[in-house]
C-alpha cells in the first residue's frame, strides 16, 4: 500500500507533532507533505521522510510568520500532487485535511479540530484590538472564505478521527460528519514522578492569544506566589512586557527539563480552552494537579478534585479561587499519575490500527 501523510507545518514539536510523529512511525516510507517546514524544528522520526513543503515556504518571513499567510493555505494545500497513492493520512487543525485525492485513494483525518482561526478561537486571533486598519476591514470577508472552504474541503475526506469527543461534537457541527474519538498518545513511561514539590505554578504552552495566558499574568499579580511559564509564540514580547516580577519566562524546553518542572510544580495551570490537551496529561503523569478551565478536552482527562481543580469562566477572578481552593487541600500524587496511565501509546496505536482496518476494508 502506497501511503502520503499531510500536516499542517512542521515547525516544532508540539502536541499535534508527537502525535504526527506515530503516524511515521508506523508508515516509515511515507513521503510527508506540508505547508512549512522548518528544518531541524522536528523530531528524527519525522524528519527522516522526504518532506515536500508548499509553494509558501518560500514567501518572506514564512518560517517563522506564516499564519500571515493563512488566506492563502488552501491554495497551497491543493497544489500538491497526491496521484497514486492508496491511502492519504492527513493530521490537521488548519489546512490539512483540504489536499484533493484521487479516485480510488482513500483520505482519513485525524482531526484535532476545524480550522480553529476562523471558527471557535476567531474572536481571540482577530477580535476587537487585535487588527486594524485595512486588516481589520478585509478579514470578516477573508474569514467568510475560509469557513466556506472549509467546510466544502471536509467532503473531500471519507473518515474522521477526532483527537476528543468535543473536537468530534465541533466535527459535527461544523462539518456534518461524525468522528471516532481517538485520544491523542502520551508517553507516560517518561513522564513519571521523581523528588519533592516544589512551591511554584506552572503553564506549559505556545504563547498564542486562545491560550489565555493573560489570565495568569492577572492572577499573579494579585498572589504573592511564584510562576513559570514554557513555551513561545507570537504572543511572547507582548506577555512579557504586561508581566509581573513573580512570572519567569523560559521558552520552549527540550523534553527533560521540562519534565523536571513537571515533577517540581505544585501545580499545572490550564487557563484556555483546549480541543484536548496533551500538557494537563503529561503533568499528571509526573503526579502534578491541575487547575484548570472546565471547558474542552480538559473535562475527559482530569478529573475534579481528585487530579485538579476547575474554574467556570476565563477570569483573573476565577482562576485566583481555584487556586486557593486548590491550596486547602492536600493531593494524592500516585493516584493523580494512577489517573492516566491509559493514555499511553499502546492504547493510541492499536485504535489507529482498528480505524485503518475498518476503513481500508470498506468497499464505498
Amino acid at each position: 500500500m502506497k501511503v502520503a501523510l499531510v500536516q499542517d507545518w512542521l515547525t516544532g514539536m508540539r502536541g499535534g507533532e508527537k502525535v504526527f510523529e506515530r503516524f511515521c512511525r508506523r508508515f516509515p516510507e511515507a513521503p510527508i507533505y506540508t505547508l512549512v517546514h522548518v528544518p531541524g524544528s522536528v523530531s528524527g522520526a519525522i524528519e527522516s521522510h522526504p518532506i515536500h513543503a508548499s509553494f509558501v515556504q518560500g514567501l518572506p518571513g514564512a518560517q517563522k510568520r506564516y499564519q500571515r499567510y493563512l488566506p492563502l493555505f488552501p491554495a497551497a494545500i491543493e497544489r500538491f500532487d497526491l496521484r497514486g497513492y492508496d491511502l492519504v493520512l492527513s493530521s490537521s487543525h488548519c489546512a490539512a485535511k483540504g489536499v484533493i485525492v484521487h479516485p480510488g485513494t482513500r483520505h482519513l483525518c485525524y482531526c484535532h479540530t476545524p480550522m480553529r482561526y476562523v471558527w471557535s478561537s476567531y474572536e481571540e486571533y482577530f477580535g476587537s484590538g487585535r487588527v486594524s486598519g485595512l486588516a481589520a476591514r478585509v478579514l470578516p470577508f477573508v474569514a467568510s472564505y475560509l469557513r466556506q472552504w472549509d467546510q466544502l474541503s471536509a467532503s473531500r475526506v471519507d473518515s474522521f478521527a477526532a483527537n476528543s469527543a468535543h473536537v468530534a461534537r465541533r466535527i459535527r457541527r461544523y462539518y456534518g460528519r461524525d468522528a471516532r474519538v481517538i485520544h491523542p498518545w502520551v508517553d507516560v513511561d517518561f513522564f513519571t514522578p521523581e523528588g519533592p514539590r516544589e512551591d511554584f505554578y506552572l503553564v506549559v504552552t505556545a504563547l498564542v492569544p486562545y491560550k489565555r495566558v493573560d489570565l495568569v499574568l492577572e492572577a499573579a499579580r494579585r498572589l504573592d506566589r511564584p510562576f513559570v511559564i514554557v513555551g513561545d509564540g507570537v504572543e511572547r514580547e507582548r506577555l512579557e512586557r504586561n508581566a509581573p516580577a513573580n512570572v519567569r519566562f523560559l521558552g520552549w524546553l527540550p523534553e527533560e527539563p521540562l519534565r523536571d518542572f513537571y515533577r517540581r510544580c505544585r501545580a499545572l495551570l490550564f487557563p484556555g480552552e483546549e480541543d484536548f490537551g496533551i500538557v494537563p496529561v503529561e503533568a499528571q503523569a509526573t503526579g502534578a494537579p491541575v487547575i484548570g478551565l472546565g471547558r474542552g478536552g480538559l473535562l475527559e482527562t482530569v478529573r475534579e478534585d481528585e487530579r485538579g481543580v476547575f474554574f467556570a469562566e476565563p477570569t483573573a477572578d476565577q482562576l485566583c479561587a481555584a487556586i486557593e481552593r486548590f491550596e486547602s487541600r492536600g493531593w494524592e500524587h500516585a493516584a493523580i499519575r494512577d489517573g492516566v496511565l491509559s493514555f499511553g501509546p499502546t492504547r493510541f496505536e492499536a485504535e489507529i490500527d482498528r480505524w485503518l482496518a475498518d476503513e481500508l476494508g470498506r468497499s464505498d
